[in-house]
């Protein structure tokens, strides 16, 4: 298979990390994603993982045991104001992580300002192997692939890239042929997952589903067999799908294998694995 599979932090959100890396090697992903810092969403406790020193060599030890690497850490948000002390440290606890990519948000609406702080986080990243990747979601002040392309182009540094998530390019005015045109240098993981259509397309719908209501691969309306043969023929893809109506039924261990295998069953259509 050209695409290695990574199991993404929001498909198994219940899991702890420890958790989280043994159900991906159990369901034959060959990476894994962390959440370090919160997300904006509303009373989201913080992550233990950022300052607990045994928890961090217990997710090592996971690690090394299953042989399963850890692909992005998840989440830097960009806003007017940033602790980049804060910053620091997160990026020196996925290097202890040995993690490849961190998920950037954009919440600035001053382009000029969000350009700078995203090289300068790039800047922050880079000592630590890490990839900063800017993910364009249509209820942010990167909405598009367009929009990310100017800021990413603007920064204009090596381990910059755009995270391409299969619901926000089918939910923003983003195509088909400006993804396949992305300069691989730009490309360091992709975002599988399917969505409802039609759908609510005002922002508390879209971030509704995005946060807890997507369907697996196959499931939805998304052409993600026109998506799979757009990116390159060896990107990551992480398997992004949570469903919280799902969780109450079936087990994380049962989710990861189904998103997974569907996944897999999108490839094989696209010519893909």
């Amino acid at each position: 298979m050209s695409h290695p599979l990574s199991l993404a932090f929001l498909t198994i959100f219940e899991a702890g990390p420890v958790e989280a890396v043994r159900i991906a090697a159990a369901t034959g992903h060959q990476m894994v994603g962390l959440r370090i810092l919160p997300a904006a969403a509303a009373g989201e406790p913080d992550y233990p993982l950022l300052t607990d020193d045994r928890l961090l060599r217990e997710v090592r030890a996971a690690l090394s045991d299953t042989g399963v690497g850890v692909g992005d850490v998840e989440i830097i948000r960009l806003k007017a104001q940033n602790d980049w002390d804060l910053f620091a440290r997160f990026c020196a606890r996925c290097a202890a992580l040995s993690a490849r990519h961190v998920l950037v948000a954009g919440d600035d609406p001053d382009p000029a300002r969000l350009t700078e702080n995203f090289a300068r986080f790039c800047d922050l990243a880079a000592p630590h192997g890490l990839t900063a990747d800017l993910e364009f979601m249509p209820w942010t002040a990167v909405p598009d692939l367009a929009a990310a392309s100017r800021i990413v182009e603007g920064a204009g540094r090596a381990n910059g890239g755009i995270l391409v998530d299969a619901l926000h390019y089918d939910r923003s005015a983003t195509t088909l042929e400006q993804i396949a045109a992305l300069p691989r240098a730009r490309v360091n993981y992709v975002q599988f997952c399917d969505g409802p259509v039609p759908y609510d397309p005002g922002d508390e719908g879209l971030i509704r589903i995005a946060r807890g209501e997507r369907l697996f691969p196959g499931q939805g309306g998304i052409d993600l067999i026109g998506l799979a043969r757009s990116i390159p023929a060896d990107a990551t893809i992480s398997v992004e799908a949570p469903n919280r109506p799902w969780a109450t039924k079936i087990d994380a261990l049962g989710r990861a294998a189904m998103a997974r295998e569907a996944t897999l069953a999108i490839l094989r259509a696209a010519g893909r694995a």
